[in-house]
C-alpha cells in the first residue's frame, strides 16, 4: 500500500491528536503539540538501508534545531517494516546508526506500530493499543528535553499503568472509532 506524505502526515497527526493527547497517554506531548513543536517526516521508500539514511537526516536535522523549532520527531514508515518482529529487529541497526554518531545519552528512540504488541501480552490485550500507531513509526527523542519533563511530573512510573487502565475503561465502540486504522486494514 503506497501512501502520499500529506495523507501519512494527516494520519500520523489524527493518532498524536487524538489517542496521543486525546487519550492522556502521553502527559508530555499536550504542550510540544500546542507550541508546534513536534515534527512529522515520512520516508515513502521500502528499503530499510534507506530508512536508515532517512533516520539519520532527522536526528542531524533534531540535533541542529532548538528546541523552540523541533522539540521531536515522529518518522512514519508506511511502505516497509510491516512485520513487527523485524521492526523490533531494526532496532539493532538504529542502535548501532546512535552508538556511530555518537548521540548516545543526546537522542533515544520509542517505538509504535500498528502490531504493536508488548512482551507477555497475547495481540488483543488492549495494553497494547497504548503503542498502537496507524503506521510503523520511530518518536525521536531528546534525551535531555525527557528528563526536564520527567523532573516536573509526579511519579512518572505509574503512567504505563494508568495507561492500561485507560484502555481497559475504553468501551468497545471508541475502540472501534478511535483505532479505525486498525480494524480497516486491506
Amino acid at each position: 500500500m503506497n501512501q502520499t506524505t500529506n495523507t501519512v502526515h494527516q494520519d500520523v497527526e489524527y493518532w498524536l491528536k487524538n489517542i496521543v493527547v486525546g487519550l492522556g497517554l502521553c502527559p508530555f506531548a499536550s504542550l510540544p503539540l500546542k507550541e508546534n513543536t513536534i515534527r512529522i517526516t515520512a520516508f515513502l521508500g521500502t528499503d530499510t538501508e534507506e530508512l536508515l539514511g532517512f533516520l539519520e537526516q532527522e536526528l542531524t536535522t533534531l540535533e541542529k534545531s532548538d528546541t523552540s523549532q523541533i522539540e521531536t520527531t515522529l518518522v512514519a514508515v508506511p511502505n516497509c517494516l510491516h512485520d513487527f518482529y523485524e521492526y523490533n529487529l531494526y532496532f539493532d541497526s538504529i542502535d548501532r546508526l546512535i552508538k556511530i554518531n555518537q548521540w548516545e545519552g543526546v537522542f533515544q528512540v520509542a517505538s509504535f506500530h500498528p502490531d504493536y504488541q508488548f512482551s507477555g501480552t497475547e495481540p488483543s490485550d488492549r495494553e497494547n493499543l497504548t503503542n498502537r500507531s496507524p503506521y510503523p513509526m520511530f518518536h525521536l527523542l531528546r534525551e535531555d528535553s525527557l528528563e526536564a519533563a520527567l523532573k516536573h511530573f509526579p511519579n512518572p512510573e505509574d503512567i504505563p499503568e494508568r495507561n492500561i487502565q485507560s484502555m481497559e475503561k475504553l468501551p468497545e465502540k471508541q475502540v472501534n472509532e478511535l483505532f479505525y486504522y486498525l480494524f480497516n486494514k486491506c
